[in-house]
């Protein structure tokens, strides 16, 4: 593998190259990303590494939130909780597989990914539906303000709203069918309980970022 990175010595270029050089070919082979990008954001990822010690080899969880703090600016922690669970069951650790899997769910098109994704962000409680309550503290969120009783009453307007449009079978939770069967027609709805996918802006950044990574090489 040449040169990847003209902040990092030969050596370090060695190493990576050691520990990645399979598996960047394992993930191009099932990504829709090229090579090059895979490459790029595992650069990235090594880095992000060698800030824990010399012989680290995994992202830390607590990388992994500040990474959405600055650079999606995401400050809601349940959220980057479920996105972190959605692509690793590793407590402690993200892996270089799960670091990719992030991005790849981030830039694909295919909205079945992206709405089995979001499902699961926003099935909170593991149970397979989205309920009423779920549905209520989502919708805290969405409002801010000073006077307690409007923002109340806003919360309960949208709840219902959101249950009598989503709620297709009218058995008082989401299910996935439902969920799925709106968001098919109309699918701007796939976040319909806040932030998961990175904005036009935000993507911008991210190819920046590969870019930047890009022309170290």
């Amino acid at each position: 593998m040449e040169n990847l990175d003209a902040t990092i010595d030969s050596m370090e270029n060695s190493r990576f190259s050691a520990l990645y050089g399979a598996l960047i070919k394992e993930l191009a082979a099932t990504s829709e990303m090229s090579q090059t990008d895979i490459t790029c954001l595992l650069c990235v990822y090594y880095k992000f590494c060698k800030a824990n010690g010399p012989n680290s080899k995994k992202m830390t969880k607590k990388q992994f939130y500040q990474i959405f703090l600055v650079l999606f600016n995401v400050a809601n922690v349940q959220v980057i909780e479920r996105t972190l669970q959605a692509i690793t069951k590793d407590n402690k650790y993200v892996s270089p597989q799960a670091w990719i899997q992030l991005f790849d769910l981030y830039t694909t098109k295919d909205i079945q990914v992206r709405m089995k994704f979001a499902f699961e962000v926003y099935d909170t409680k593991g149970t397979g539906v989205i309920d009423r309550e779920q549905v209520g503290t989502a919708c805290e969120k969405f409002f801010y303000g000073e006077d307690e009783d409007e923002l109340n009453e806003l919360k309960a307007d949208m709840t219902e709203f959101l249950m009598k449009k989503f709620d297709l079978d009218k058995d008082g939770v989401i299910s996935f069918e439902d969920y799925s069967t709106v968001v098919e027609q109309q699918p701007i709805l796939v976040e319909f309980l806040g932030w998961l996918f990175p904005s036009r802006e935000d993507k911008n950044l991210m190819a920046h970022c590969v870019n930047l990574q890009l022309n170290l090489n």
